[in-house]
């Protein structure tokens, strides 16, 4: 270490010594708007048509309504950021019966052709 960048960190003691984070490039997303990220990935989880989003929706979004691209490999970054995690559910047809399901799996084995 340079001996002129060591005389301010002996004079503070040992708190000199603490490591200290860069703060890094500043997100491209402010708080308002990973917040209505965030409204928007929930809407469409829980909408009736199915919640499916590639990370090249979530781009499509963001370009649309922030005028902000991402490569698609930091979209995945962003969701950890927000608290979503990238796994997909088995997809459910609109038109699929519970009862019809149940009924199926009480028949006894065997009853194959």
């Amino acid at each position: 270490m340079h001996p002129k960048l060591l005389i301010p960190i002996l004079e503070r003691g040992l708190v000199g010594l603490d490591h200290k984070t860069s703060p890094g490039r500043p997100p491209a997303l402010s708080a308002a708007q990973s917040r209505q990220l965030s409204a928007f990935i929930e809407a469409r989880s829980l909408s009736e048509t199915g919640g499916r989003l590639s990370a090249h929706d979530i781009n499509e979004y963001l370009f649309k309504h922030f005028g902000i691209h991402y490569e698609l490999s930091s979209i995945y970054r962003a969701l950890k950021r927000l608290g979503f995690s990238w796994i997909t559910s088995r997809s459910k047809h609109l038109k699929q019966s519970l009862a019809a399901q149940e009924a199926f799996k009480k028949l006894p084995p065997g009853n194959d052709p």
